[in-house]
């Protein structure tokens, strides 16, 4: 009775200290797209028939024993990427020319009729292995375009491409990821045919009910494609997501294959009616296939690392490709360049010099919502100002002369993306100095910017949708990371 009489005097004398988090601001992501967030950098693997015919897209009218990988070793590269910080492979199980890297009951054109493995082998089931070894995730890549299949354009073959879609998703444990590419209808070797067929493809493949495959049997996948449902082509294969870039997006108005505008995908769109965030899809070498005369054109360090702040760093994921040569492994010159990028970022982020800083904001909502917990290293924890507060600012106090160059922050999401512009400025010789201004945030964004010397920082939110809610802000300085 004693400790009830004392907790109702606190109340009494305080009030309630719960506040209230502010109100969702739509769209917002579902469960499965905040688990896709935080991947945020994992690996496609090219690999299939067109390894060993050195093309990028294939006819359709290869033999299967035309696939025959002498050294193919899924943990090599299970190993690599996790090694190299990345958190899930993405594999090429049938590309356009309609070749099967799993023995799948509806074609003989597939695994089961090659050499490798006196046809017994199956590449999706040893890519489980070694995933599951490795504590990385598996996604799946299904061209809905297939130049071998003497069906391509008509019913018939939706029902063939469901069958297939059913067998990725059923027997090879949990996948997080579905690529539908948008690469749809042309010429082709079609069973002997040997023509030209064009599809509608906004309402060939029946859409909507070939995406009800997935949800029923890997719920939790993501899927990709030009325009969702899940999530998006980022507009290019160079790189690099816009430097505004919502996550939101007019889903009803795109499909697989079909874009009109190119800058809603670099930029999504604010105001957009579904979450449906950018991934960049890019390869570490010219080809998305392994050809031999491209072994010295691995990318740089440097190219691999203005793809990665200009991915990661923009508010998209990195879908960094491997072409896996014709023995079956990650190449030795993209193992080496990829692991410089590794070492690199994990350099450059190795210290937050905002951690355990002094910080104060212009403006908190409550005790709930406090200024600290933009640094306390927790993204599920966030600060927040009242409701009708959009522009306000946060500042780092370093107590002393501090060096940096890198400036990181994520919005708390589940509550939707609501930064529209910000600014940073530093506090040298006494004076504020802006050093950076940019527009939106969304799960992660990076700056990099000339190193400043600087006592106190301040991060100036100008416009927001709502009250912001941030989650994290770090201060790092890295070093030169030229080759």
């Amino acid at each position: 009775m004693k400790k009830l009489a004392i907790l109702t005097l606190i109340i009494l004398v305080f009030g309630c200290t719960q506040t209230p988090p502010p109100e969702p601001v739509d769209p917002v992501p579902a469960e499965r797209q905040l688990a896709w967030h935080e991947m945020e950098f994992y690996a496609f693997a090219h690999f299939n028939m067109n390894t060993f015919t050195n093309m990028e897209w294939g006819y359709g009218n290869e033999k299967p024993e035309q696939f025959y990988p002498i050294e193919l070793d899924c943990r090599q590269w299970a190993k690599v990427c996790k090694e190299a910080g990345m958190k899930g492979i993405i594999l090429t199980a049938k590309h356009h020319d309609g070749f099967c890297l799993w023995p799948s009951e509806y074609t003989e054109h597939s695994v089961k009729n090659s050499p490798w493995k006196n046809g017994k082998g199956d590449v999706l089931k040893e890519l489980r292995v070694a995933c599951d070894e490795f504590g990385l995730k598996m996604g799946v890549y299904l061209s809905p375009w297939d130049r071998n299949h003497p069906d391509y354009g008509k019913p018939e073959y939706i029902t063939y491409y469901r069958n297939q879609l059913r067998e990725l998703l059923s027997n090879y444990g949990d996948i997080f990821e579905v690529w539908f590419d948008g690469a749809n209808g042309g010429t082709g070797w079609y069973g002997g045919a040997n023509e030209e067929r064009r599809i509608d493809n906004r309402v060939y493949y029946d859409w909507q009910n070939t995406w009800e495959i997935v949800r029923e049997l890997q719920p939790n996948a993501c899927m990709f494609s030009d325009g969702g449902p899940d999530v998006r082509w980022v507009g290019n294969e160079q790189g690099w997501a816009g430097q505004t870039n919502w996550c939101a997006l007019n889903r009803d108005d795109l499909a697989p294959g079909l874009v009109d505008d190119l800058k809603d995908l670099q930029q999504g769109q604010e105001g957009g009616t579904h979450w449906v965030p950018a991934e960049v899809d890019v390869s570490i070498r010219p080809g998305w296939y392994y050809h031999p005369e491209q072994d010295d054109k691995v990318k740089t360090l440097q190219q691999l690392l203005d793809i990665y702040y200009n991915s990661v760093g923009r508010n998209a994921n990195l879908l960094l490709n491997f072409p896996v040569d014709t023995r079956g492994l990650i190449h030795e010159k993209d193992v080496e360049q990829v692991m410089k990028l590794a070492n690199a970022v994990k350099a450059d982020f190795a210290k937050n010099l905002a951690a355990g800083v002094k910080i104060a904001a212009s403006d908190s909502r409550g005790m709930d919502f406090i200024s600290a917990y933009a640094i306390d290293g927790k993204t599920e924890t966030y600060w927040a100002p009242n409701d009708d507060v959009t522009a306000v600012s946060l500042t780092i106090d370093f107590r002393r002369p501090t060096e940096f160059n890198r400036f990181l922050v994520q919005e708390f999401i589940k509550l939707g993306q609501r930064v529209q512009k910000f600014t940073l400025e530093a506090f040298v010789n006494e004076k504020w100095q802006e050093i950076a201004s940019e527009t939106t945030i969304g799960y992660k964004r990076i700056l990099r910017f000339p190193n400043v010397t600087a006592s106190k920082l301040r991060f100036n939110i100008s416009s927001s949708l709502a009250c912001p809610t941030i989650s994290e802000l770090g201060v790092y300085l890295a070093t030169d990371n030229s080759e």
